[in-house]
């Protein structure tokens, strides 16, 4: 069957920025990236019909997107910033590459940035002259707000609102126990066992000019508890969790293979062959399994069958990698080995390569297209929005995509998932079982909080913070499957003797 190649979407060009100094922003430093990107198929800059922008937790004003691309010298007829979550960046592509496929789009940038370094280090001050860059609209007079595209729902609900479980390093320290659990495993095991599973990542950040940091750690320097990596939250030390106060900021050029072929650019051209998007059951409390992913599974599913492969065919994956539960669960999801010989990540990952804040996925992106040109071959990108809420997945090939791009259907799936969610409570009074648990810890090294999921006797679920008289005795602990006694508004649990 012929393929049209005028909608074929490609990827032809990326590019990455880090910038260590404090004075970075993340206005100039999406810019950066984007020029780089830019700067390798001047032809296509004319050609630019719209302009995303990953949402930003640094100050970048209100019209990113517009503000870039003045920076730039574009004119596209469109410009938009995405909702928050971490999904956004490959959803932006899946998005433009069935635009592409349906005709309906030519040429597209997608850029993203942080500067959480430069507001840590600077201050109020800091983030106050950033936000003054990033508001000065320059020639042009100020613009209209961009338009606002993506799942703009809260992440929590009012059940995790009650007791103040808001924090990411939490929510997926409760995620982690139900996998420590099923193992058989204390938290100090499990955060051994996370060791082995995290110190590959180290070793490809290392070789990555974009990683924040380029140190490799074995297994038991990232297990270890130590003044310089402090126990956050049970099991997770510091050195398992992403690392946000970065300053880096990505971008990629999706545009149709006919463009790229007369631009003269289609020989670094890769192709996007798949994609797909699904949600687990919203908010944390309501899922019947905590310790498992059921949108991610569907989306990679659902993604994978639409480019008309298996998982055996992948040549290299980079997952989504905030925390390490959400590596077990990709692992789960994709059905491959934690050891894989393909590796779990390109990026070496949020932890280690860094992780500036919804647009790391992007890094992720550029990473694998730089890859894929190099190396020929398919490659995987899962990413992921709130507490492992949003899922995306996307399949890219150095060759054409034998059926073309095709959007994976997971409405089937979506509407299994929704239909599975648990009925919540925000109260309740009497006996309750632990579904899910963490301590979290202080500076100083004792636990200063343990809010937990608990199964009602009645099967809803409800969210609890301990009394405070029980902090003391639940360093270490694995509280999944013991009882507990809830009372209180909002919730609060004591053990059961």
């Amino acid at each position: 069957m012929a393929i049209d190649e005028s909608r074929v979407p490609v990827v032809v060009a990326t590019g990455q920025s880090i910038d260590r100094a404090t004075s970075a922003s993340a206005l100039a430093l999406a810019t950066d990236a984007a020029r780089e990107a830019l700067d390798s198929v001047p032809a296509l800059r004319s050609r630019v019909q719209l302009v995303s922008m990953v949402n930003s937790m640094s100050p970048i004003g209100v019209a990113p997107a517009t503000l870039l691309a003045r920076r730039l010298g574009l004119a596209p007829t469109r410009t938009e910033v995405t909702t928050i979550g971490g999904n956004s960046p490959q959803w932006l592509i899946s998005r433009a590459a069935a635009a592409i496929a349906a005709g309906q789009l030519d040429v597209t940038l997608i850029a993203g940035a942080e500067a959480q370094h430069s507001a840590r280090a600077g201050g109020a001050r800091a983030t106050a002259a950033h936000a003054a860059s990033a508001d000065d609209p320059g020639p042009g007079g100020a613009p209209d707000p961009d338009p606002v595209v993506g799942d703009d729902r809260v992440g929590v609900g009012p059940a995790e609102l009650r007791i103040g479980l808001v924090a990411p390093v939490h929510v997926y320290a409760l995620f982690e126990s139900v996998i420590a659990h099923r193992a058989r495993r204390s938290p100090p095991e499990q955060r051994a066992a996370l060791g082995s599973l995290m110190a590959p990542f180290t070793a490809v950040a290392a070789t990555q000019r974009a990683a924040w940091f380029g140190e490799v750690r074995t297994a038991g320097e990232l297990a270890t508890v130590t003044p310089d990596n402090r126990l956050v939250a049970e099991p997770y030390p510091k050195r398992m969790c992403a690392i946000l106060h970065v300053n880096q900021g990505a971008a990629v050029v999706v545009t149709s293979l006919a463009a790229a072929r007369a631009s003269g650019v289609a020989r670094d051209a890769v192709f996007c062959w798949s994609g797909a998007d699904a949600n687990e059951v919203w908010f944390p409390t309501a899922r019947p399994d905590l310790g498992s992913s059921a949108g991610l599974r569907a989306a990679a599913g659902a993604a994978t069958t639409a480019a008309g492969i298996g998982v055996d065919d992948i040549d290299a994956f980079d997952v989504y990698s905030c925390f390490p539960c959400v590596v077990e669960m990709a692992v789960e999801a994709f059905g491959i080995a934690p050891d894989d010989a393909r590796g779990l990540t390109t990026t070496g990952g949020l932890p280690y390569f860094g992780g500036p804040g919804n647009n790391y996925s992007l890094h992720a992106v550029a990473t694998m297209v730089d890859r894929l040109r190099h190396g020929g071959g398919t490659g995987l990108v899962s990413a992921m929005g709130w507490y492992a809420t949003k899922h995306a997945v996307g399949i890219y090939g150095a060759t054409p995509p034998p059926l073309g791009w095709r959007r994976g259907d997971t409405a089937d799936a979506q509407r299994a998932i929704d239909s599975s969610a648990v009925s919540v409570a925000t109260e309740a009074e009497g006996g309750a079982v632990v579904v899910a648990a963490t301590a979290v810890m202080g500076p100083e090294g004792t636990v200063s909080a343990a809010p937990v999921i608990a199964r009602l006797p009645d099967r809803r679920q409800i969210s609890a913070a301990a009394m405070p008289e029980e902090l003391g005795a639940l360093a270490g602990r694995d509280l999944v499957g013991e009882a507990i006694e809830i009372s209180g508004t909002p919730p609060r649990y004591r053990l059961a003797h």
